[in-house]
């Protein structure tokens, strides 16, 4: 049975991605990071959102899209430096997965969809732009929650954790909670929900 247009553009994207020199250890194997990440985000979207659409999918797939090119090194240090390399890397994110549907001779229509959720336009009015956040909070919380934790003290940690836990929807914050974390990871992970719950 032929590939459908679909499976075949999941594999452009993950061609490129697993172009990227920096790895991760997932399950005892090192993979290229953003490969690894790819795909975690394609699992939880499975998990929150059975019935997403093509252009979700494609845009959980594609939403750290060749991350590697464009460093937080090449932007100012701060907050406002952060923003703008975010920005940056939205745009790149883009720009890249619509150069592959292009490609792929998806209609505009899709494309401009899937743009749009990488760069969470109306993300709180969207539902699907909204598990596309929680997926991406939920890869950040599940590889790498313990590495975090381990360079910082706890209470950073835990505002670490209030930074992310907002952009979530409850069903989100409630997956979190189901993922396998040590005791005094989850206790973190507890205290950042009852302290965002409470402000």
């Amino acid at each position: 049975m032929p590939e459908s247009r679909f499976q075949r553009t999941l594999a452009a994207i993950d061609a490129v991605n697993a172009g990227d020199p920096n790895v991760i250890r997932v399950n005892g194997v090192e993979r290229p990071k953003e490969l690894a990440h790819a795909e975690m985000v394609s699992r939880w979207l499975e998990n929150l959102a059975p019935n997403a659409s093509e252009s979700l999918k494609l845009a959980g797939r594609a939403h750290h899209l060749e991350r590697w090119v464009l460093p937080r090194s090449q932007s100012p240090d701060g907050r406002k430096g952060y923003l703008d390399w975010r920005r940056k890397l939205q745009q790149h994110h883009s720009q890249v997965a619509g150069r592959i549907l292009t490609e792929a001779g998806y209609p505009e229509s899709v494309i401009k969809r899937v743009q749009d959720i990488l760069q969470k336009k109306n993300l709180k009015r969207a539902p699907e732009a909204q598990a596309f956040e929680d997926s991406r909070c939920l890869v950040f919380l599940e590889p790498h929650l313990p590495d975090v934790a381990a360079r910082l003290a706890s209470d950073k940690m835990v505002d670490v954790l209030r930074l992310t836990l907002p952009k979530m929807s409850p069903e989100g914050r409630r997956a979190a909670l189901a993922i396998e974390l040590a005791p005094e990871d989850r206790e973190l992970l507890e205290r950042a929900i009852e302290a965002t719950a409470q402000s």
